[in-house]
């Protein structure tokens, strides 16, 4: 993180340097031309990709399983879209890096890893690359967690409308 905000200043400007010497080389016209053509062929694969990743996640849905997978797929086809959108090739470059599925899995598989995936049907927790004696100490001491609605019927407001209106009708029976 401590390089992030590294990243957003010189990025610009190597963007906006690649631009220039690339429209120095071809022309402005042709240059213009291709950061088009990269950002239309990004968002078609993107496109392609984003639905299958919908598909797959969907299908996972329908057999009761987490799709943890596709979820992290689709966060990083959105921030290649991102990057495909944005003009310059550095940034193109990158996102079609993410578009590409070997790379793309490469990176979900790392991301996956690392994540812990809580089933709140069972009241299980799955670990991934985590020791059993550093799991919760609540699981051991026979503590559990219930999910659960609650609402709350104070009474008050409808009973006293209620009974001002019983109050009219018993007037009106007694009064003919």
């Amino acid at each position: 993180m401590r390089y992030l905000l590294l990243i957003f200043i010189a990025m610009p400007i190597i963007e906006m340097w690649l631009l220039i010497t690339v429209g120095r080389e071809i022309g402005a016209w042709s240059t213009i031309g291709l950061v088009l053509l990269t950002a239309a062929v990004g968002f078609t694969l993107l496109r392609q990709q984003g639905f299958a990743t919908l598909f797959r996640a969907r299908q996972k849905m329908d057999a009761g399983e987490l799709p943890a997978i596709e979820m992290v797929e689709a966060i990083i086809l959105a921030v290649c879209g991102a990057l495909l959108v944005t003009p310059g090739f550095v940034t193109d470059v990158v996102g079609f890096m993410g578009l590409v599925p070997g790379f793309r899995r490469l990176i979900v598989t790392g991301m996956v890893s690392k994540m812990e995936v809580v089933d709140y049907r069972s009241q299980q927790t799955q670990y991934r690359n985590v020791p059993p004696s550093s799991h919760s100490q609540a699981s051991e001491q026979g503590s559990e967690t219930l999910e659960g609605e609650y609402w709350c019927e104070t009474g008050q407001e409808n009973g006293q409308e209620n009974n001002q209106e019983n109050n009219v009708k018993n007037k009106e029976k007694k009064d003919p």
